[in-house]
């Protein structure tokens, strides 16, 4: 049971499978624009985005709560023109946003709009229309572009565009650019080196099944007979770890080439397709824990053995084919959800998997092909495959039970809210833990007297990882498995009995004026004024935060840096937080309404305010966005973005502290 203890990890390796794609400060999305004429007064104005990779930008139809929606908007003061009904578009994508609980609507590559409009004053010739839009990867960008027609000439012009506005101007912020892009590629490389990771792991796993860890001796000693020389066995036995490295490769370029990367990632938020995944995984673990059998046809197997038995290179090569269909029991469950699960990531992530997991299933082939003796040091076949395989069955049940989450949440059913969804891990868990304590038997298990210290070990890490999931159920953030369950707020209690960590501090001490209480109960202004204000009477640094409603990582940052015993204190005790929320939707009384000197927008939100205030001093309008600033106003250190790293994210708090100081 020693060979077992190594797989509970395979369960963490899942829940730090969170690849982050490279961040831009430049506007993602390119624009060109065109009129058509349909009658003296009816005309179309067709809008074509080109969208850079990984990036989407989101519809004007797209659900409330989550990503700012596109928004065609008419300098038409005069009353020159009117639209007619509301713009058209291409073909979008849905996808379900777990941080936000909402279904939203988006374009990845390109997207079209088309708004028709009517011309009310015959003396009108030019014709201006703005494009208000959101595009998200790492950071969320707003973008506007102002466009002008002619209708008499029939042609168009952009007059400025966002790309314009956010070109970093000094040397010293170029320097800063290039800082967060060196990060971001490092984020996006990590994420690749986690996902071959867990695929790794995931072979080690389906090779300890009673499918496949059988068949080590028996292939290994068919090569060892069947060839001439030891050279020759070595030879073979390597041909045959390649092939199945490329039996499995193929089938990871298969996916992606069939579905597409982009097409994959809004499949697995779709909510039948959740569905169907949530049915098959509990149908894969029903047939781990011994209910039956999941085989592909006999007539298969025959076949491709009578392919093996052609000798040389093709023989050898159906002979990996044979071990893929023959072990499919035991492994195609572990590949099926390896391959969701890397897919929906993007990219070449299904292929780097399935990479990862052929690698750990050749290797053994390979190496006990080359060293023969080897095999006698390998523990005999017996009862613990058993145990793996229910092992794995129990992780494959808890992991249906995400997919059928991520239906609920789409649908907003509150069927499975976040304290139902733990109650449900923590009774698997739990069975799981008795089992390993040999107080559950199931069908294929053999007659157990005692149990090993291995698999009491692993008993009590899983038991421990039980009880750590029980506070849950009360409030606790439960970092671990961060991004499993459903967040907070989709919950019986939000934030937890009593408010949780976001509630206030517990103080009889009245808030300062224009203040509020923030994520984790940080005191936090939304008016700027008031904020340097109150900075200047306790001679405290400023944090400038610009954040969005709608904005993930912002909510990431948050969630998972912020409410940091590293962080957290600093946040509450150190620093004035002022948070300006980029997409705010509440208008400026009239008097505060303005025309923008740098983008020549009028600005009539708040949100419009700060964004402008983002793009005028600092040249950027990404978020989030962190500035540390003096009582002058003055940056203390570089700004910078998105920063999942707890320490640099630390380091750079400390930096700007001790510059104030």
């Amino acid at each position: 049971m020693k060979k077992a203890t190594f797989l509970f990890f395979f369960l963490f390796a899942f829940l730090a499978l969170q690849a982050q794609p490279p961040s831009s400060l430049k506007d993602p999305v390119k624009w060109s624009s065109k009129i058509e004429k349909k009658s003296d007064t009816e005309y179309v104005l067709v809008f074509d985005a080109v969208i850079e990779k990984d990036w989407h930008m989101y519809s004007q139809f797209t659900a409330d709560g989550g990503a700012l929606p596109l928004e065609v908007l008419f300098n038409n003061d005069k009353k020159n023109f009117e639209a007619v009904g509301k713009a058209e578009e291409s073909k979008t994508e849905k996808a379900f946003n777990e941080t936000f609980g909402v279904e939203e609507t988006f374009w990845s590559h390109t997207a079209q709009i088309k708004q028709n409009i009517k011309i009310t004053n015959p003396k009108s010739e030019i014709v201006q229309i703005e494009l208000a839009y959101q595009a998200c990867k790492e950071v969320c960008i707003q973008g506007s572009n102002l466009f002008e027609f002619n209708i008499k000439t029939l042609t168009s012009k952009e007059v400025k565009s966002f790309e314009e506005l956010v070109v970093p101007v000094a040397s010293e912020k170029k320097n800063d650019d290039k800082a967060i892009n060196k990060h971001a590629d490092k984020e996006e490389t990590k994420g690749i080196f986690t996902i071959f990771f867990l695929a790794f792991l995931s072979g080690f796993a389906a090779l300890l099944t009673p499918c496949v860890f059988p068949m080590i001796p028996m292939t290994v000693s068919f090569f060892t007979k069947q060839s001439k020389t030891k050279a020759a066995g070595i030879k073979n036995a390597f041909i045959y770890g390649i092939s199945i490295i490329i039996i499995y490769v193929l089938l990871g370029s298969l996916v992606t080439a069939i579905f597409g990367a982009d097409s994959l990632n809004a499949l697995s938020t779709n909510v039948w397709f959740n569905i169907i995944f949530f049915v098959l995984l509990v149908v894969f673990a029903c047939s781990f824990l011994g209910a039956f059998e999941i085989m592909l046809p006999n007539s298969w197997a025959n076949k491709v053995d009578r392919q093996a038995d052609r000798g040389g290179i093709i023989g050898i090569l159906f002979m990996a084919l044979a071990l893929a269909i023959v072990s499919f029991s035991c492994t195609g469950p572990i590949v099926g959800t390896l391959l969701v699960e890397a897919a929906s990531k993007g990219g070449a992530a299904p292929v780097i998997g399935m990479l990862g997991f052929s690698l750990a299933l050749a290797l053994p082939f390979m190496l006990f092909a080359m060293f023969p003796g080897w095999l006698n040091s390998l523990p005999k076949s017996g009862g613990w495959l058993n145990t793996v395989k229910v092992f794995l069955g129990f992780l494959e049940l808890a992991l249906a039970f995400k997919f059928l989450s991520n239906a609920d949440l789409v649908l907003q059913m509150h069927l499975l809210e976040r304290e139902t969804f733990l109650a449900i891990w923590i009774a698997i868990f739990g069975a799981l833990a008795l089992y390993l304590f040999g107080k559950i038997n199931l069908p294929h298990d053999s007659p157990l007297a005692s149990i090993s210290v291995g698999r009491l070990l692993l008993g009590l890490l899983v038991l421990s990882f039980t009880v750590y999931m029980i506070p849950g159920l009360w409030g606790a953030p439960l970092k671990i498995i961060s991004g499993f369950p459903p967040s907070m707020t989709y919950s019986e209690s939000p934030y937890g009995i009593g408010g949780g960590s976001t509630g206030a501090p517990g103080s009889d001490v009245p808030l300062p004026d224009g203040a509020h209480i923030g994520p984790h109960g940080i005191i936090a202004f939304e008016d700027y004024s008031k904020g340097v204000a109150y900075a200047k009477e306790v001679n405290k640094p400023i944090l400038i935060d610009f954040t969005g409603y709608a904005c993930v990582n912002c909510r990431k940052m948050e969630d998972k840096v912020w409410s940091d015993d590293h962080i957290l204190p600093t946040l509450k005790k150190d620093i004035v937080l002022i948070s300006l929320y980029v997409d705010s939707k509440k208008e400026l009384p009239a008097s505060e309404q303005y025309i923008s000197e740098t983008t020549g927008k009028k600005i009539k939100t708040i949100g419009n305010k700060w964004s402008d205030f983002q793009i005028t001093k600092y040249k950027t309008n990404s978020q989030p966005y962190y500035i540390l600033v003096n009582l002058q106003e003055e940056n203390l250190n570089d700004p910078i973005g998105y920063t999942p790293d707890v320490n640099e994210y630390g380091t750079w708090l400390k930096e700007g502290i001790a510059n104030f100081k």
